[in-house]
């Protein structure tokens, strides 16, 4: 055998061997997603890292893992190298982008309401897997300037909203069936009832403005 033949049999050797690694390479990844596709987690499993797959639905990511959100079953998406988790029916709701919830007023700050969510339209003596304390920002209080906060949010207001950011729970009130749903007075601490598109309180006649949903005193969420 020549040098030549040689030294090409060689090189040949080479890039089989370099094929045959990247095809047990893919092999290998590839199943390590099958195995992990369809698979039952429950909330802070580790199902992947970043460096493997994107956080998909009802996930979170964390120093670099993918963890579980909510109790169900893996599935991974090949074509866009995600992972997520399909929520079993028999687990508490989990709030997306979109959803109305109810909550109460718990703290103001000048540019800021802290919320505390109670429920979400649709889901009835459940708790709610992803209740983290919420805000609503000044610029989605209503479609308006708003000069202070106060004059639309009070402590212990119970409010209507919808979630518009999952990662840091924030609200917005800004449509007019969103907003106040249950107002409280500011002096007393006592109900207040809508007068000519004011609040009376019922019990010092205090007089107070809100950011009042249309559904204010009906009792309809």
């Amino acid at each position: 055998m020549s040098n030549s033949d040689a030294s090409n049999e060689g090189n040949g050797n080479d890039v089989s061997n370099e094929s045959s690694g990247h095809v047990s390479e893919q092999s290998s990844s590839s199943n390590v997603a099958s195995e992990r596709s369809g698979a039952f987690v429950i909330p802070g499993d580790f199902i992947g890292t970043t460096e493997e797959f994107r956080a998909g639905n009802s996930t979170y990511e964390k120093m670099g893992g993918i963890y579980a959100a909510t109790t169900g079953t893996t599935r991974v998406d090949q074509a866009h190298r995600s992972v997520s988790v399909f929520p079993r029916t028999d687990v508490p709701p989990f709030l997306r982008r979109g959803d109305v919830i109810v909550g109460q007023v718990t703290g103001l700050r000048e540019s800021l309401a802290m919320v505390a969510i109670a429920g979400a339209k649709g889901v009835a003596d459940r708790e709610i897997s992803n209740a983290a304390p919420a805000v609503v920002h000044v610029s989605n209080i209503k479609r308006a300037y708003v000069k202070d906060i106060t004059n639309e949010f009070g402590l212990f207001d119970i409010i209507k909203a919808k979630v518009i950011d999952i990662k840091n729970m924030r609200l917005d009130t800004s449509e007019s069936d969103m907003g106040v749903v249950k107002a409280f007075c500011s002096s007393c601490r006592a109900p207040m009832k809508l007068n000519d598109s004011k609040l009376k309180c019922s019990e010092c006649g205090k007089i107070e403005t809100r950011k009042l949903a249309s559904t204010y005193g009906t009792g309809i969420i």
